[in-house]
């Protein structure tokens, strides 16, 4: 994982897949959600170093250190613009867990044989 450390990984790694279980897709896309409204610069509408250090306690993340910060916004900034968007964020926050993107793989491919079942079924 490029720029994010071992540390910060591990935090997300034991919670997203227990979330997963326990909230649903959705409900854990909420959460994502409001976690990301927690980061977020209120003025900018989007997750910067400086509202990332300044709030990142409120989702315990308080002990991670500058270059893990730097490097969680580094990493999931997929436009270049030096911030994390909503989208961003939620990407990263599969991303920094392995197992719940094994997990997404999965309801993908089920899905996928769902819809396909359903259109073989049709006339």
């Amino acid at each position: 994982m490029a720029g994010v450390g071992k540390r910060a990984a591990d935090d997300f790694e034991d919670l997203l897949p227990q979330m997963a279980d326990k909230l649903g897709g959705e409900g854990l896309i909420r959460e994502l959600c409001n976690g990301f409204q927690l980061l977020m610069d209120k003025d900018k509408g989007v997750i910067t170093l400086e509202s990332l250090r300044r709030n990142s306690a409120l989702l315990g993340l308080q002990n991670l250190r500058e270059d893990e910060l730097v490097g969680m916004v580094r990493e999931g900034d997929m436009d270049g613009d030096g911030a994390l968007n909503q989208m961003e964020f939620c990407v990263l926050m599969f991303r920094l867990s392995p197992e719940l993107m094994e997990e997404s793989w999965i309801w993908l491919e089920q899905a996928m044989q769902e819809e396909i079942s359903d259109k073989n079924k049709r006339p």
